[in-house]
């Protein structure tokens, strides 16, 4: 079919009658903006179509989920006080989300050889992913780049004892594990702890991706550029 204005559109709001999600058709819509622009200003083309064509807005059941939220820094505070009472490997893994942003599943995926205890920082190199088809595998990064993130001191002294207590129960490649065995802790898993945590506590809306926003934001009110936050997150 020729490639019109109200084609770009068709195809835009099948991806959305597909369930794709809003940052999913929006980054379809930048992509393709970008290619006809380029088109265009080549002369490959006698006009750009994507002149004619609107930004996807998200459907009713998405228009919540696109806000971006972040904790206060007294919600954090409040965040880590709580957590002083929950195991280790929690203790772990929630200062390591706000700390460094990654993703759930980078951080599930991470293995003792990707931290650096001297260099005090750890490197992403994986993505631990589940379907109902493959189960439980690990994955390359979201971007499909390794990254190293620098990590506080305070939370590397926790990794070692974490290192610790593991050894004394399983010898595992992998830093967050399954209660007593070497396995990855499911990718899952994380989500089910965390409103479990949030229930507790009563901390709204407790989830792994809004620690990552909230690593973000606290790092950009602290002076620090947003490609270089950008880089960090991956």
């Amino acid at each position: 079919p020729d490639i019109t204005p109200a084609n770009i559109s068709a195809l835009l709001l099948s991806m959305q009658a597909q369930g794709k999600a809003h940052a999913t058709v929006v980054k379809c819509y930048t992509i393709l903006n970008s290619l006809f622009k380029m088109a265009f200003m080549s002369d490959a083309i006698p006009k750009n179509p994507m002149h004619k064509v609107e930004r996807p807005k998200p459907r009713k059941d998405e228009a919540r989920h696109d806000e971006v939220e972040a904790y206060t820094v007294d919600e954090v505070r409040h965040i880590l006080a709580c957590l002083d009472k929950e195991p280790l490997k929690w203790r772990v893994l929630v200062r390591l989300l706000i700390d460094t942003g990654i993703r759930r599943g980078e951080c599930c995926g991470l293995q003792w050889k990707d931290i650096d205890f001297q260099g005090n920082s750890v490197t992403i190199s994986g993505n631990l992913c589940y379907t109902p088809q493959k189960g439980v595998y690990l994955d390359t990064p979201k971007n499909g780049r390794s990254r190293t993130v620098d990590v506080d001191p305070d939370i590397m002294a926790l990794l070692r004892a974490l290192r610790s207590e593991q050894a004394a129960q399983a010898i595992s490649s992998y830093v967050f594990t399954q209660d007593g065995s070497p396995e990855p802790m499911h990718p899952d898993t994380p989500t089910r702890y965390f409103q479990r945590f949030g229930k507790r506590y009563g901390i709204e809306h407790f989830h792994p991706h809004k620690l990552r926003h909230t690593s973000a934001s606290l790092a950009i009110t602290n002076g620090a550029d947003v490609v270089s936050v950008a880089a960090r997150l991956g």
